[in-house]
């Protein structure tokens, strides 16, 4: 899934976004999801940042069909709490382990969302990309004595290694992903946007 290949749009509101949030030569702290997903990143090509949310929050204008993701809804309640968009942005910069997502099919034909590391063959493919992409992303100007990891199971394990191997970063700190929040512990949300703030503050 590469948004600016499959959506003209998102090249044009993505160039937006940052400019609108980074263009300024700051270091930043980063914070590495999974893989975009089908509404998410998958279509604006900002992570975790859905159509409702990059107009609503970011007020950046979405011309085509909009989306929802509950990874945003999480994403932008933590922001807001943080001390909004403007704040966050100054501070931090979200990005995923693999910048293209990645799709596959049910028994019945219906696309879903793929992780990076749902097969073997498909994160022996990926391995090389995912190495060169959090290379190139440290050169935009992160910095490396922490990254935030968004899973505390299999991407962060994986991250692990692959850290260990290269030498990214002093420390990766996970944090529960904001699909599993939204998911399964919907109820307990407000405690997970507090263990977010104080973690990453």
């Amino acid at each position: 899934m590469n948004p600016f290949e499959e959506n003209p749009e998102a090249m044009d509101v993505s160039s937006k976004f940052y400019k609108k949030y980074y263009n300024d030569r700051k270091t930043r702290k980063l914070i590495l999801g999974i893989n975009p997903g089908r509404f998410g990143a998958g279509v604006t090509g900002i992570p975790f940042t859905d159509t409702k949310r990059l107009e609503g929050k970011c007020g950046l204008e979405w011309k085509g069909h909009p989306t929802h993701e509950t990874s945003s809804v999480f994403i932008y309640d933590m922001i807001e709490k943080y001390a909004g968009v403007k704040a966050f942005y100054k501070d931090f910069f979200i990005n995923s382990a693999s910048p293209l997502g990645f799709v596959t099919r049910d028994n019945r034909g219906k696309e879903k969302n793929c992780n990076y590391y749902d097969s073997k063959e498909l994160l022996n493919g990926v391995e090389k990309f995912i190495t060169d992409s959090i290379k190139q992303i440290i050169k935009l100007g992160m910095e490396t004595e922490i990254c935030y990891c968004l899973g505390t199971g299999k991407n962060y394990k994986y991250l692990l290694a692959l850290n260990k191997k290269e030498k990214f970063f002093q420390e990766i700190i996970p944090l529960e992903h904001p699909r599993y929040v939204m998911q399964y512990k919907l109820k307990n949300k407000s405690y997970y946007i507090d263990k977010y703030l104080e973690t990453l503050r």
